[in-house]
């Protein structure tokens, strides 16, 4: 199948008891047995649910997997793979990543003795410096939040196997549209399926994807265990938005596009941060590994001030100020002060991002009317 017949048809099938072609909304948290432990596969809801194994196994096909897990937020999903490790195991990350995953590292897990190593992952000879006996895992996201930054999925795969440890791609800007992490290597693919997959901006949900078996066996005991699960009603949403998925990103790239060369080329901007330039510093791994460049941009203003980035923000109208990304409405955010306003000022200078930095989630609005509304706030 190619990938719009996959987004509307693989992994999902017919209510078996109705025919609704719509996967029903299970809302039940238990299931009647014929006999003690004989039954028709469900027992508990959040052990298994209709509704969210339709999506599992949607969420699977998108992304050339085998196993698909559900979880009540990406940040419970990125809970579950840490929970893998133990004491004294150490992770190699990339220096720029999404403010939510540094700060579950460094305030919680590394209290239990696990070592969290960030570093800029545009030269993966640092990434594999940074092994040594005790690493089993490297934690990529790229593009990454909110620099865009092209880290090479199969490079790190490469070390990953020379090492034999697990390497877990945030897929969260790319979505399988653009890119599919397992095919390059990867052995876990990670989404907050809150952004782009469910698309809409009504739904807070996380997964992971897999196609090794002992993983899955893995990852499908901490879900049960610690129950970080997602109710029906949120999987049926995600459901629904998967089927447009291919269409809304074929859109959101259309529109990225012009709204970064438009950016590019005006007189007030001092940089942007766009993976589809051929001067970006890793274009050439974003040609081979993606299919396109995605909706999402950051800028920054001539003189890099925060009162100037404020002005900008808003007078913003069709661009809302508001944290999270992925709608098919255009965002605008402040990473600074709010998706990375837990990682240390100092941190996020070494990373490059800097204080008056502005992150646009483009939407699938006119783009000439998205233009205008970025004319009128810069001036």
């Amino acid at each position: 199948m190619k990938f719009g017949t996959k987004a509307i048809h693989a992994g999902v099938e017919p209510d078996p008891t109705t025919g609704a072609i719509m996967t029903p909304i299970y809302q039940t948290s238990t299931y009647v047995q014929r006999s003690p432990g004989d039954h028709k596969g469900y027992e508990y809801s959040r052990t298994h649910n209709p509704t969210r194994t339709q999506l599992q196994n949607a969420l699977a096909a998108l992304e050339n997997g085998k196993h698909g897990l559900c979880f009540a937020s990406g940040m419970a999903a990125i809970d579950a793979v840490i929970k893998m490790l133990a004491p004294g195991d150490e992770v190699i990350s990339t220096n720029d990543l999404y403010g939510g995953s540094y700060r579950i590292f460094t305030k919680i897990f590394q209290n239990y003795g696990i070592k969290f190593h960030f570093t800029n992952m545009a030269d993966l000879s640092k990434v594999e410096a940074l092994v040594n006996e005790n690493t089993k895992m490297i934690w990529v996201e790229t593009p990454t939040n909110p620099l865009l930054n092209i880290i090479d999925i199969k490079g790190c795969a490469a070390i990953a196997k020379k090492h034999s440890l697990i390497l877990v791609a945030d897929n969260t800007f790319a979505t399988p549209y653009l890119q599919t992490p397992l095919d390059l290597g990867a052995d876990i693919v990670m989404h907050s399926l809150t952004k782009y997959m469910g698309g809409h901006s009504d739904v807070v949900m996380g997964a992971l994807i897999v196609n090794n078996d002992d993983l899955h066996e893995r990852l499908a005991f901490i879900q049960n265990a610690c129950g970080g699960t997602p109710g029906p009603q949120d999987c049926f949403l995600v459901l629904r938005g998967l089927k447009t998925l291919h269409l809304r990103m074929e859109r959101h790239c259309q529109n990225g596009r012009k709204i970064a060369e438009y950016l590019k080329n005006h007189p007030k901007v001092e940089k942007v941060f766009w993976p589809g330039f051929e001067d970006h510093s890793n274009h050439s791994v974003a040609k081979e590994q993606m299919n396109d460049f995605g909706g999402m941009i950051s800028f920054v203003l001539k003189g890099d001030k925060v009162e100037d980035a404020t002005r900008v923000l808003e007078k913003l109208k069709f661009f809302a100020l508001a944290e999270s990304l992925g709608g098919v409405e255009s965002l605008c955010g402040h990473p600074a002060t709010m998706t990375h306003a837990s990682i240390p000022r100092e941190e996020r200078m070494k990373a490059g991002l800097s204080d008056s930095l502005i992150r646009l989630s483009v939407g699938v609005e006119d783009a000439e009317d998205l233009i205008a509304d970025l004319e009128q706030a810069i001036g």
